[in-house]
């Protein structure tokens, strides 16, 4: 549903070796150094803040994605752990929510952003 989405990191290259192995494929970089990944349409960005603070996560923010199969998104969180998060809250698996049932996943990033894969099976 969203068009883009950026988080700040304060180890660029320690964020790329993640969201390289995340998403399985090597970012691309802008003029300004970002990191850009790209997936059904829509964008995800990874920068330094340009206000030259730390960046910091955001407390109750949640970035989610979105996948074909469960088994998408197994994997999905498997390459996160492989590549340095940290998986948090319940195992991957079928929760109920307001939307029906979702096949869920849930990683930090090495930065601390909470990242979830959904799978949303027809209901």
């Amino acid at each position: 549903m969203y068009s883009h989405m950026m988080v700040g990191s304060n180890d660029l290259e320690r964020s790329k070796k993640f969201y390289d192995g995340l998403f399985e494929k090597p970012a691309r970089s802008d003029d300004k150094g970002r990191l850009l990944y790209g997936r059904k349409g829509a964008l995800f960005m990874v920068s330094p803040p340009i206000d030259g603070a730390a960046a910091t996560h955001g407390n109750g923010s949640t970035i989610g994605f979105s996948f074909d199969t469960p088994e998408e998104v197994d994997a999905w969180h498997v390459r996160g752990v492989e590549a340095g998060g940290t998986s948090i809250e319940d195992p991957p698996g079928i929760r109920s929510n307001a939307l029906g049932k979702l096949y869920l996943a849930y990683l930090r990033d090495p930065d601390g952003n909470k990242l979830c894969a959904v799978h949303r099976p027809a209901q």
